[in-house]
Parts: structure tokens; C-alpha cells; sequence
């Protein structure tokens, strides 16, 4: 999740980047990198995720990763669809990555291959502890897309069955053109890389985007769900959060439910349509038609 959720026009936008830099500035030192390359498990929650004593069934065999978006963490970006995991059988598991010093519960503003890292080793203890040979991934925003990384670069992908992306910036956004305001603010785009580089990785053409994309969108081997909204006020033409390659399945919920409203914050918090298609995209031999009535299953 990025910061802007409107499309201004170009003075009102003009204002909320100023003041975005002079809150970034405020919270963020210039040499800011995010914190430790092994992340700290949550070690317990009060709906049952992230409990290192479960064992994945024979119904649901891996466990799911949980990874927020920007400016989340590993507790409130999951408070509804974790244990909506957990009610139908899963092991769900989330953490906290790109932290940055001195920003307590606000995160995932680190350089994203170093929250990559995180999200290695994370996996790498959800596997040991459930005994699983793979894992499946649900992210939101950055937490839809910084996972390709991992999958690309840092071996992941042997260990992960499904990516489920909700809202993902998978080739980064315009937010709405707010971006292309930069050049017009000297300095701006230095201040971002310096004090709080997963933003400015997340812009479109960005060096970090450039990479990921290069080669294709996808690895092989790796089931991959898009879940997007066309009321997205983030990422930025909504389209650009769709992967192309084999194994891929995009999916605009207004297709799903035409009335759904939802944009790019409750898509990933509070949706239970979009639930009931990352539950499909877990268990596609069992999936059942997501429609408006989703929300009350």
C-alpha cells in the first residue's frame, strides 16, 4: 500500500507530495536500510495464526504466507483474512519485513530485494516448522509483488506452490501521474531513495521494477492469481497489476460483483469477495463460483 489514495488535480498534488517528503523526512534518517535480514515470527495473535504448532492436513497441505503492503504490518493488514484462513483449515503465518529504524508498526519501506531476504528466511522457518516442501503466498500491494522477487532471484521458487496476489503494483504505478510531479520538486526523488527506498522502488520504470520484470513476469512451476479492483486509487492503471505467462489467472473483482466498491486498502483488508477468490486460488480442485453472496460465506 502506498500513501495517496485519491487522484488530485495537479496543484492539490503538488501540495500532498510536499508534505508526504516532509513526513517522510521526519520519520526517516538519510542512511535508513530496513532491519534485520531474518525477521522476527510473531509469536502469537488472538484468531489463531502464526501458531508454529500446526501442522498442515491432508486437505490444505502447505502452509500460507501472509505479507502486507506498505506502510502495514504482520497483525493489522490481517486482522479479517487470516483467520478466515484459519476457520477453513490452514496454517497461516504472517511477518513483519522492511523496517526501517526508529518507525515503529509502519513498514515495508525498506529497499524491497532486502525485504526479499526477509521474506526468504520467513518461509524458510514456515517450512521447517510445518514440514511442508512448499508454501503458498497471499500478499497485498507491495506484498503482492515483492514476493516475485524472491521467487526470481532468490531461489523461492521450488518452495511455493501459488503467488496470490491482492492489489499487487507488480509493474510498479503512476499513482495516478502523482509521480511524474517529481522532476518538478529538486531533490524529491533523492529524498524517497534515500529515506524511504521501498516507496520509490515501487514507481513505475524505477531501476528496482526494471529488474524485476526483465525476462518475463513469471517463473516457471508457480501457480499465480491477480486479484484486482478497477476503483484502485494506488496502483495505477489497474491493469498494470496483471501478469503475463503461463500459470497466470487475472481476476477483476468487479467481474465477480459488479456493486463491489471496494478499492485498493479494503480489497486487502476487509473484502471477503476478494477472500473467497484467494481461498479458490488455495484450493482451485475445490473452488466454488465467487459471487456478491461471497461476502456472507
Amino acid at each position: 500500500m502506498l500513501p495517496w489514495t485519491r487522484a488530485p488535480r495537479t496543484p492539490r498534488a503538488r501540495r500532498t507530495l510536499a508534505a508526504l517528503l516532509l513526513a517522510v523526512a521526519a520519520v526517516a534518517t538519510p542512511t535508513a536500510t530496513a532491519a534485520a535480514a531474518t525477521p522476527t515470527a510473531v509469536t502469537a495473535t488472538s484468531r489463531g495464526w502464526n501458531d508454529y504448532s500446526c501442522k498442515p492436513s491432508a486437505a490444505h497441505p502447505r502452509p500460507v504466507v501472509l505479507v502486507h503492503g506498505t506502510f502495514g504490518n504482520s497483525i493489522d493488514n490481517w486482522l479479517v483474512l487470516a483467520p478466515y484462513l484459519v476457520n477453513r483449515g490452514y496454517c497461516v503465518y504472517s511477518l513483519d519485513y522492511g523496517q526501517l529504524p526508529g518507525v515503529p508498526f509502519f513498514h515495508g519501506l525498506g529497499p524491497i530485494d532486502e525485504s526479499a531476504g526477509q521474506l526468504a528466511a520467513f518461509v524458510d522457518t514456515v517450512l521447517a516448522s510445518t514440514g511442508a516442501p512448499k508454501a503458498d503466498i497471499v500478499g497485498h500491494s507491495q506484498g503482492g509483488m515483492m514476493p516475485n522477487y524472491y521467487l526470481k532471484f532468490l531461489g523461492g521458487a521450488p518452495k511455493v506452490n501459488a503467488m496470490i496476489g491482492l492489489a499487487p503494483d507488480n509493474h510498479g504505478t503512476t499513482l495516478l501521474g502523482l509521480t511524474k510531479l517529481l522532476p518538478y520538486f529538486p531533490g524529491a526523488e533523492d529524498l524517497l531513495n534515500a529515506n524511504t527506498p521501498g516507496l520509490a522502488d515501487q514507481v513505475a520504470g524505477s531501476p528496482f521494477i526494471t529488474e524485476l520484470n526483465a525476462g518475463g513476469d513469471t517463473v516457471p512451476g508457480v501457480r499465480y492469481t491477480v486479484i484486482a479492483t478497477r476503483y484502485d486509487e494506488v496502483v495505477t492503471p489497474y491493469r498494470s497489476q496483471y501478469l503475463d505467462g503461463p500459470n497466470v489467472r487475472n481476476v477483476l473483482l468487479q467481474d465477480l460483483c459488479p456493486i463491489d466498491l471496494s478499492e485498493h486498502v479494503a480489497i486487502g483488508t476487509i473484502d471477503r469477495i476478494a477472500y473467497h477468490e484467494v481461498a479458490n486460488a488455495l484450493d482451485p480442485a475445490h473452488a466454488t463460483p465467487t459471487t456478491c453472496a461471497s461476502v456472507i460465506g
